[in-house]
């Protein structure tokens, strides 16, 4: 099945009314990446773990997976910004993985 796209929303100086949504446990997400997207993941339940893919090789090396821990009951994670040149599949999307969805939200935002 198809990933389900997070719209990446611009931040302004006016201000952002930000959305947010629950993630795609089953199929993964992703969003198109400029190299200054950054996602904002707000998890309610227990630990998680977020898996960004990174489809590079360097010198013939895979380039390793960047894996994010986000703590449980109140935790909230920043992550991002995702070079293009590392992150970036060749549709041009960054791929996100989730180890649990349960009253986890998330937002991707471009600055």
């Amino acid at each position: 099945m198809a990933r389900t796209v997070i719209t990446p929303q611009q931040i302004a100086r006016t201000g952002l009314a930000s959305a947010l949504a629950q993630p795609d446990l089953a199929n993964g997400n992703q969003f198109a990446n400029d190299g200054v997207c950054f996602l904002y993941v707000k998890n309610g339940g227990a630990q998680i773990t977020v898996t960004i893919s990174t489809p590079g090789t360097v010198d013939g090396l895979a380039i390793a997976d960047l894996v994010v821990t986000v703590p449980a009951t109140t935790g909230e994670r920043m992550i991002g910004p995702f070079p293009a040149g590392i992150y970036n599949q060749s549709d041009g999307n960054v791929y996100v993985d989730w180890s649990s969805v349960t009253s986890v939200t998330a937002g991707v935002f471009r600055l």
